[in-house]
């Protein structure tokens, strides 16, 4: 599985000067850099400055930069461009070798992107193209606007599947490994529950109570309990791990996981937040044994109405460790192992879900995409994980506990970490309602909240409701971490934050703290919010870029077996310039530019947000299915080239054969 030869000759746009005609003020702040070339830079708790492609400068993801805010501001917020450089947020970048001379090499690093190509010194019989490496750089923008760096670090070839994770582990800087006495400590309590852990907590492990996780899971940080009284009431225990007993402030640590702040999770294989000493075993709710836990108890009447509610220490003993899929399978065939219990979660969650719509929130309910690898980390298949009712149980009264907590931590006055979702401006959203009206879908002029939420109602059972929470989901802000609260949107909830993930996150370990009283009073929460939600997107990045990788892995499976192979695929945008689309078979998206869509002139029609073809009449709108045909594949930039094709013919055996079948069926 070698790379694809390649011709292009890299050379960068000469460099742009940011000329604002309405020059306001001067703000220093980090910038985070989307694949595509523009940037935010998030300065304190005010709102994020957006940079333009071509008024980034040389600033790369992470630097700390002083930026020029533009008096004009855009749908997208307050514009500025970076007029400095501050601090460089790392010293060396990963790459891969896609150009080779005599005297150097040309890497193409995706932190940089494709404009911002690396000259890499380096012995002349030292690389070869597709080579994945780590360099430091020597010089961030050279005479030929070139990033210079040498060669520190052979990982491996791209052909390599079994490098991936390592390789992305490098190129975003993640952490991998825990210090000497960070293990040390994690060893020193033991591998059971000492009696001494168990005094001042209440006792819960007489309670049934059960796990419910994916399949790969090892981290079981949450345990449910749940009872029903005779006027019909429900009693529900949200059991969550008590990182914050083991983890203490300043200690070894607490500092790797402030390092981390969160897990990451990648096909395979995870790099945890804590050394796996506690995120595996001690800390992880693992079933007939005791475990030492925070637990939400609240209790609800008939309707689903919350009724009162506590936050104790408490120690319990899961009774069974369920899997999603068996859960599901108690439920549907109503026989096995603790089936009440699972018959109580699924009416409570229906109660709970009913009144998170009363007050506005939207359920997407979409389904997951699960990248199989084997042993060697070469993809085997894509598994489809529905957002079944199991799903929705478990996130209910996650959801449920988290706001509690918020709503606890504020009653008591005290500052807390928040998960924040910033309400988007109205003019963010009329591309989707464009999109949503071009699918077919009846909106009002000037849509409201309940208006989108009907639309969501109505496309309950369409087959283009993945489409549709897409789009919304792209029209909004990104959620994250804040010591102020401003609400969030998407649930439709003035207080939450997050509590029910101490072992893989940060923030649930601090709201834990703040439970106990033992957060040192000199914490500032506004730094910690801040490094949380930067080390939330860093680590979005290198989950994405190996999923990515692993899905042109495996089509180019396919690919080598049948080049020929014809896929369906549905358009899922429109632009001015191109249709997107997607092909399910790999859960990848791809694209083709207008002029690679037929023999016409089409013509674009911002309203319904689709091509129409001038002289043939065909037209391309979201929601259309195509057939494409693989061309190419480029595991170094991961991009792929397709091309549209007609439909695949049905032989006249085949038919005959499939009209003889509907025969009988009849």
């Amino acid at each position: 599985m070698g790379t694809m030869s390649r011709k292009k000759k890299w050379k960068s746009p000469p460099p742009q000067h940011h000329k604002s005609k309405k020059p306001s003020h001067l703000v220093t702040g980090t910038i985070s850099v989307h694949h595509k070339g523009f940037g935010f830079v998030k300065v304190g708790d005010g709102p994020d400055i957006f940079i333009p492609r071509h008024l980034i400068s040389e600033a790369v993801d992470g630097d700390t930069v002083e930026v020029e805010v533009a008096g004009e501001v855009s749908p997208k917020g307050p514009e500025g461009a970076v007029i400095a450089v501050l601090k460089r947020s790392r010293t060396h970048l990963a790459g891969t070798i896609v150009q080779k001379s005599t005297h150097h090499f040309i890497a193409f690093s995706p932190l940089l992107g494709k404009d911002k190509p690396v000259l890499v010194k380096a012995k002349a019989t030292a690389l070869k193209t597709g080579d994945r490496i780590i360099c430091k750089v020597l010089n961030w923008h050279t005479e030929n606007d070139l990033v210079e760096g040498e060669l520190t670090r052979l990982i491996g070839h791209i052909s390599d599947p079994s490098i991936d994770i390592e390789a992305s582990i490098q190129e975003f800087g993640l952490p991998d490994g825990f210090s000497a006495e960070a293990i040390e400590e994690a060893k020193s309590y033991g591998q059971k529950v000492s009696a001494e852990d168990l005094k001042e907590r209440v006792d819960l492990t007489a309670d049934e109570c059960v796990t419910i996780d994916p399949d790969t899971a090892r981290d079981y940080d949450d345990a449910i309990s749940l009872t029903k009284d005779e006027l019909g009431h429900y009693h529900l225990g949200v059991h969550i791990a008590d990182v914050a007993h083991y983890v203490k402030p300043r200690s070894h640590l607490d500092q790797e996981a402030y390092q981390r702040c969160n897990s990451t999770y990648f096909p395979g294989r995870c790099v945890p937040m804590l050394p796996e000493q506690l995120s595996n075993e001690l800390c992880s709710l693992k079933a007939n044994v005791k475990r030492l836990t925070m637990s939400v108890l609240a209790n609800f009447d008939s309707t689903g109405t919350l009724l009162n509610y506590k936050v104790v220490r408490s120690v319990i003993k899961s009774q069974k460790r369920f899997t999603y899929r068996e859960a599901l399978e108690v439920i549907e065939k109503k026989k096995g192992p603790h089936l009440d219990l699972l018959n109580r979660m699924v009416e409570l969650c229906h109660l709970l879900k009913r009144k998170r719509f009363e007050r506005g929130s939207i359920e997407f309910a979409l389904s997951d995409d699960v990248v199989i690898v084997d042993d060697k980390g070469m993809p085997q298949r894509i598994e489809r994980v529905e957002y079944d009712i199991t799903h929705q149980m478990i996130e209910e009264f996650m959801l449920k506990a988290n706001e509690l907590v918020a709503i606890h931590l504020g009653n008591q006055g005290k500052t807390l970490i928040y998960r924040v979702h910033e309400q988007p401006a109205a003019e963010s959203f009329q591309d989707f309602y464009n999109f949503a009206r071009s699918l077919g879908f009846q909106l009002p002029g000037t849509p409201n909240h309940r208006d989108i939420q009907a639309l969501f109602q109505q496309a309950k059972d369409s087959p283009l409701l993945t489409q549709l929470s897409v789009g919304f989901i792209r029209s909004m802000r990104l959620a994250q971490y804040s010591a102020d609260n401003i609400g969030h949107y998407g649930l439709a909830l003035e207080h939450y934050c997050h509590f029910t993930s101490p072992i893989r996150r940060y923030t649930d370990l601090i709201i834990q703290r703040l439970l106990a009283n033992e957060l040192p009073p000199d914490t500032d929460l506004n730094n910690i919010a801040a490094a949380c939600s930067e080390k939330e997107r860093l680590s979005f990045k290198a989950e994405s870029s190996v999923l990515q990788l692993k899905k042109l892995r495996l089509a180019n499976t396919y690919f080598t077996q049948d080049p020929t192979h014809v896929y369906p695929a549905v358009i899922t945008r429109v632009k001015p310039f191109a249709i997107f689309f997607e092909i399910a078979s790999f859960d990848l998206e791809a694209s083709l530019h207008v002029s690679q869509i037929g023999n016409d002139y089409f013509e674009f029609n911002p309203k319904k947000m689709s091509f129409h073809g001038v002289h043939t009449g065909r037209s391309y709108i979201a929601g259309q299915v195509i057939h494409v045909r693989l061309d190419r594949i480029d595991f170094i930039l991961q991009e792929t080239q397709w091309s549209l094709v007609s439909p695949p013919s049905i032989s006249p055996a085949k038919k005959k054969k499939k009209k003889s079948e509907g025969k009988r069926q009849n």
